[in-house]
């Protein structure tokens, strides 16, 4: 006959396995990232070009040597502020969205603008580009160097901006990434106890105490 009133042992819990951890941040930091990308606006980058000539009185080096000072200069306010006019934007705007490179071996400057309207960023590209050159011609007579449309930017047709696979992906990345820092630093379990020891054996002296009280 069994005794009802007896607790029952509590069941155990089985642990996850280590490498769960990881799994749930790769899974975790790939929704995210994917979401990001979706939600997200495209951006769409313009480039124009404009090369820096030298005249009679200047050599090719003096040309590399300015186009590397205006290309610092393009996104001056006295630069943006002309080419506000042509671009249809604010300064703030122009500031925020137009960026320039330079060449230490070529006389090129290159006028990147971001937005997220592809018509934006090309108008905001060619004018600060404009607005650059007419700031070299003022100057050329001292400069010995004059700035020429190279290249206008044309309407970019597709977003510069990551789509929602690649930032799913590098979610995915980062997330598996602090899954496995978590699996580093989360302190190390101890072994677990004996369910049971085994009843020790009595001693000769307490043998003979128990022989003796019979």
């Amino acid at each position: 006959m069994t005794d009802n009133n007896r607790p029952s042992r509590p069941s155990r819990v089985r642990a996850l396995p280590p490498w769960s951890l990881v799994a749930a941040g790769v899974l975790a930091g790939g929704l995210l990232g994917g979401a990001y990308g979706e939600l997200k606006p495209p951006t769409y980058t313009a480039t124009s070009y404009v090369i820096a000539v030298p005249t009679d009185k200047s050599d090719t080096a003096s040309a590399t040597g300015f186009a590397q000072a205006y290309g610092r200069v393009a996104t001056q306010l006295a630069v943006l502020a002309d080419a506000q006019m042509w671009a249809g934007v604010p300064v703030r705007t122009l500031r925020d969205s137009v960026r320039t490179a330079t060449s230490p071996d070529a006389p090129m400057i290159a006028v990147s603008a971001t937005s997220t309207h592809p018509a934006d960023a090309t108008d905001m590209a060619n004018a600060v580009a404009r607005a650059l050159t007419r700031h070299a011609d003022d100057a050329k007579d001292d400069t010995h160097v004059e700035l020429l449309e190279f290249s206008r930017a044309v309407k970019p047709t597709a977003p510069a901006s990551a789509s929602a696979k690649v930032t799913g992906l590098v979610g995915a990345s980062a997330g598996g990434l602090l899954g496995g820092l978590g699996l580093l630093v989360r302190p190390r379990r101890r072994p677990a106890e004996e369910a049971g020891r085994p009843a020790s054996v009595p001693g000769p002296a307490v043998a003979a105490d128990a022989h003796g009280a019979r």
